[in-house]
């Protein structure tokens, strides 16, 4: 320990970098769930089919015969290939690989974005425990990764305008189209902070330096010289025709005169703003001709044009009424981000911290996304910490009257280091207890023994059967054909209607909503679909019905704790 402390600080800020990076690896992994979400299982599934069969958009999991987009076509082939490798196993390592890898990626791009390493350190910890819930092995956990690449490369093309980094920003595009479809439009969204500021500061020049007088005086000087060229003019026209312009002119250097104390009044007020910093960056006209060339990433899939419509008809469906994830965000239900945007108002109201405008921008359209719907909370904490830590650097600078790295110099001694790494330590080990007793997969989420027997007993190829939304998926991963799995898109009639015409699509899904609510009569939709077999919870609405009131229409064939499978006798 002793060359940590010497006085060589580039010496020391090395070490710290790889010390901080080891504590978030650990924190990363600590955080990292054994435990299988449904979606997973698909990812596999589809992605065997895809190396064996390739994409031809059409599902081969449930037994309706629906046309499907492959939405995160790359990422299913990649975890299938991981999973025919470790099976598990493999993909449980490879979420704990993405997730440290994930937060390696946010450490660097806030340290090097604000230049402070403890407060980036300090944030990305908070980071990867706000967004825990979401670090499972998901198209997402990857996408998470090229979005907080794709905010660096956004601002260090501002910084510097060179080609490497608008290469990059295709790239990181062009991943995210085939990675997972959903989330390729909200990599523009990016783009519009930058944007903005720079056309309020087009704007604020317009109408503060009377551009428009500007030109109009210019135009009027140009076409009096013009007329002055005429050789049939009079005298007396031409005199005229002189005065004119000496008005003009007059007028032009009382305008380029009073542009010149706005100018310097502009300056002054721009050194010494109350809160929020704008600035004018001339790259961003390059920036926005980035940003229209990579619209052209959508078409670098084998999707077709799938990345232009799929968020426009998830939103006009009926799923994002449904699904949690997609609903609105209740403060209530969530205290950390409440928390959180409690500090972010309370250091930028009750401190000296200022905001830059495309800061406050980029939190203002992220806190609006969240508040439209919960998923967008893990964009707002993710994208949102490289705002924030600039803000707390501001902050920090201000308070102690100090460059950001005296902060660092201040801050990393023997007494942090040594808080820090206990901290982590002894959290990181109290999730590792949480995960230590965790099986892959959830039997009592999952129909692990039902499936089984279906198996053995059932002529899967040659049945209906009607099964439930959150572990449809885990069935298809046994080779059993499904009614609906969290693959909500494909039941959705925007997206299966093979004439392009929402209404001669299947709502499949509003069917299961619908029965499995009891808002219509479950017996309806099973006769409508030709139901001849039905697995559902012990504990669900249906079942409580079909013991109590509908026995007779129904045998029981198979029962564990948690599922009870039926044959349907009669409608």
């Amino acid at each position: 320990m002793k060359i940590f402390f010497k006085d060589k600080e580039g010496q020391k800020k090395i070490i710290w970098e790889i010390i901080a990076i080891i504590l978030i690896v650990f924190f990363a992994v600590s955080l990292s769930p054994k435990r299988l979400q449904n979606d997973t299982f698909y990812t596999v599934s589809i992605g065997k089919l895809i190396l064996e069969n390739g994409i031809d958009m059409q599902d081969h999991f449930s037994w309706h015969n629906l046309p499907y987009t492959y939405p995160h076509w790359l990422y299913d082939v990649m975890i299938y290939s991981i999973y025919n490798i470790g099976g598990w196993t493999g993909v449980y390592v490879s979420t704990c690989v993405f997730a440290s890898i994930l937060g390696v990626c946010i450490y660097f791009v806030n340290s090097r974005l604000s230049k402070n390493k403890i407060t980036s350190f300090l944030v990305t910890i908070a980071v990867l425990y706000l967004i825990k819930s979401y670090i499972a092995a998901r198209a997402q956990l990857v996408t998470f990764i090229l979005f907080i690449l794709l905010v660096y490369n956004i601002e260090k093309f501002l910084e510097n305008k060179k080609i490497k980094y608008a290469l990059a920003l295709f790239a990181i595009q062009t991943l995210i189209a085939n990675l997972h479809v959903a989330v390729w439009p909200f990599s523009f969204v990016l783009y519009l902070p930058y944007i903005a500021e720079y056309l309020l500061c087009e704007l604020a020049d317009f109408i503060f330096y009377n551009k428009a007088g500007i030109f109009i005086n210019k135009l009027k000087i140009k076409i009096y010289k013009n007329k002055c060229k005429n050789k049939n003019n009079s005298t007396e026209k031409l005199e005229k025709l002189k005065n004119r312009i000496n008005k003009v002119e007059e007028e032009l250097e009382k305008i380029q005169a009073r542009n010149i104390k706005i100018e310097s009044k502009r300056k002054e007020n721009a050194e010494n703003t109350y809160k929020i910093e704008i600035h004018k960056n001339k790259n961003t006209r390059w920036l926005m001709l980035v940003m229209a060339i990579t619209a052209i990433t959508g078409l670098l899939t084998p999707l077709g044009k799938v990345p232009y419509t799929y968020t426009y008809l998830t939103m006009i469906g009926n799923t994002m009424k449904n699904i949690n994830e997609h609903l609105p965000l209740t403060l209530a239900d969530n205290i950390p981000i409440m928390c959180t945007l409690i500090v972010i108002l309370a250091v930028l109201t009750f401190t000296k911290a200022k905001i830059k405008l495309s800061d406050l921008f980029m939190l203002g359209g992220l806190t609006y996304l969240m508040f439209a719907t919960r998923r967008q909370q893990s964009m707002f904490v993710l994208i949102g910490s490289v705002a924030f830590t600039r803000i707390v650097t501001d902050f920090l600078k201000r308070s102690l009257y100090a460059s950001v790295d005296q902060i660092d110099e201040k801050l990393i001694n023997k007494f942090t280091v040594f808080v820090i790494i206990a901290i982590i330590i002894i959290w990181g080990i109290h999730y590792f207890k949480e995960r230590k007793n965790e099986d892959f997969i959830d039997k009592k989420a999952y129909p692990v023994e039902a499936s089984e027997w279906i198996l053995t007993n059932l002529d899967v190829k040659n049945i209906k059967l009607f099964n439930e939304y959150n572990y449809g998926s885990y069935l298809l991963y046994k080779g059993i054909p499904v009614f609906i799995d969290s693959r909500c898109d494909l039941y959705a009639p925007e997206y299966n209607t093979p004439t392009g015409n929402s209404d001669d699509g299947e709502d499949i899904f509003s069917d299961f909503i619908n029965s499995s609510g009891i808002g219509t009569y479950y017996g309806d939709i099973f006769k409508k679909y030709e139901i001849t077999h039905v697995i559902v919870y012990k504990n669900s609405k249906i079942n409580m019905l079909i013991e109590k009131a509908d026995s007779e229409k129904y045998k029981e064939l198979y029962s564990d704790d948690n599922f009870v499978i039926y044959k349907v006798l009669e409608y």
